[in-house]
């Protein structure tokens, strides 16, 4: 049975003594309520938007006029106020940064008058398991500050819900409500994690985003890009069976986890190798079922140590290749969202789509999926949903495109009924993602049609001249200003078919 997971922030259950809110005064003030309007794009009709609504979270003042929060508190928003602990004044704030993969965001205000007599709070260490931590925020159910006590019981990977990226987290003992989202995890007055989401389907579980996560953010940020967290491109399969070690040339004392797979243009392409064995990563024995230990005694996740350094940096990757050792030194050059054919979601963006002859194209995401909502996993078309199974990029496809819909039009009557349809070849070349489509739509050609077809050989064929003399018109009749999304339209030129290495 599927866990079910639910972006909520932790709510208070005890009050917190008349002593702990003496010692705790400074922090109280830091302590902000976030009152944001989004408005989110809508994917199934990706030239309009689902219209505003609002949502409230938790942050608190940092250093340097910035208030920290969670990512989805502000996502995709188009209006931002923040009203201080124990006042009713509400000042308009504005975005800095955000990670929406590490759930975090940056907010300032502008107001000199919004951070009189406040005292920044500062950060702490990650604490240990069942230290007492302190949680502060504004569920809903009361407009008041509230604290809740709490133990911190493991620190280990978890999916965070925001972005379904999976990254070391820390599970508290505390009841899950909205609204306290972004909220700070204290001890000793000092910031140890930032609120972020609850286990719908236990009682008090909540987790956060632990310092160390927090704090790549930042320096990720200091030159003023965000450049997210970098992976080493690689599929690894773990090693506990005695044959497989074996087969390997591995002693059963010897430990690591096999790659099975390397993605193209990822740091370990031309380094690392199929079947090779990783055995150490930056100086860390690699367990077996593929952890690390990261703490005396506690172990997580073997891409703790890649997570942990920044895109551009070098990793120290030791390997076992044919029975004999092997050290390389890898440059950690993109973005873990690079790992991904469907990718995953994405927020504060406009969805990208391209309309020809009434046929909708778009790139299949993670976002498009969620447009069958929360259970979306068992409504969305399965022949989509089965592409997560082997979700990798390839040497010849970096993108699944897909005919959304088709706008009924008289030029491509009889495919009015077609939706949710993978692309496969587009006049008998084989494509590699949506600029590749448009190019070889866009490109002259001697053929007076054109032809799309999918993996199993369905086919729409469309006239050349039909679309180019309806294709306005189609556009005006269900209200749709342009027939690409504006970053097509701001796009470089589509490269030519030889380009993309076909022959002709």
């Amino acid at each position: 049975m599927r866990t079910k997971i639910a972006v909520f922030a932790l709510v208070p259950i005890i009050a917190a003594s008349l002593s702990a809110e003496a010692r705790n005064q400074d922090v109280r003030d830091a302590i902000v309520k976030i009152y944001t309007v989004h408005n989110r794009p809508n994917y199934y009709n990706p030239w309009a938007t689902d219209g505003p609504r609002r949502s409230t979270g938790s942050g608190t003042v940092i250093s340097g006029r910035r208030i920290l929060t969670n990512g989805h508190v502000v996502s995709d928003q188009t209006f931002i106020q923040i009203r201080r602990n124990g006042e009713a004044k509400r000042y308009q704030a504005r975005l800095l940064a955000v990670s929406h993969e590490a759930d975090l965001a940056l907010l300032t205000v502008d107001d000199d008058a919004f951070f009189e007599g406040i005292e920044p709070v500062d950060f702490g260490e990650l604490p240990n398991t069942q230290q007492e931590v302190l949680v502060y925020g504004f569920p809903l159910g009361g407009d008041t500050l509230s604290i809740t006590k709490g133990v911190l019981s493991r620190i280990e990977h978890q999916t965070y819900v925001h972005s379904s990226c999976t990254f070391l987290a820390g599970q508290i003992d505390a009841a899950i409500n909205p609204g306290n989202s972004g909220g700070p995890v204290i001890v000793d007055d000092r910031i140890v994690g930032v609120v972020m989401q609850g286990n719908a389907g236990a009682e008090n579980i909540g987790y956060m985003v632990p310092v160390a996560i927090v704090q790549h953010f930042f320096d990720d940020i200091d030159d003023g890009e965000y450049a997210g967290f970098p992976s080493l491109g690689v599929v690894l399969q773990e090693m506990e069976n005695p044959s497989l070690k074996s087969r390997h040339r591995l002693t059963e004392k010897q430990t690591g986890v096999l790659i099975t797979r390397i993605l193209p243009g990822s740091p370990a392409a031309g380094e690392l190798q199929v079947g090779d064995v990783v055995r150490s990563v930056a100086g860390h024995d690699v367990a077996d079922d593929a952890t690390v230990e990261f703490r005396p005694r506690q172990r997580t996740s073997v891409s703790y140590y890649v997570q942990e350094r920044q895109v551009g940096e070098t990793i120290d990757v030791g390997v076992w290749r044919d029975g004999e050792p092997l050290m390389l030194n890898l440059s950690l050059d993109r973005s873990m969202r690079k790992d991904w054919l469907i990718q995953a979601e994405e927020f504060d963006i406009r969805p990208t789509y391209y309309i020809y002859g009434g046929v909708v194209f778009c790139p299949l995401t993670k976002n498009l999926l969620r447009e069958w909502g929360a259970h979306w996993f068992n409504k969305a078309p399965k022949e989509l949903v089965a592409m997560l199974s082997n979700n990798f990029p390839l040497e010849d496809r970096d993108e699944i495109v897909i005919v959304l819909k088709v706008l009924a039009a008289d030029v491509n009557q009889g495919y009015h009924n077609i939706s949710n349809w993978a692309v496969d070849e587009v006049n008998g070349v084989k494509i590699r993602n949506l600029l590749h489509l448009i190019d070889l739509i866009e490109v002259d050609s001697d053929s007076p049609y054109m032809e799309f077809k999918s993996e199993v050989g369905q086919m729409i064929v469309l006239d050349r001249e039909k679309v180019a003399g309806t294709q306005d018109g189609i556009l005006a009749l269900y209200g749709i200003d342009e027939d690409r999304s504006p970053d097509l339209s701001d796009a470089d030129p589509p490269v030519n078919a030889v380009e993309y290495g076909e022959e002709g």
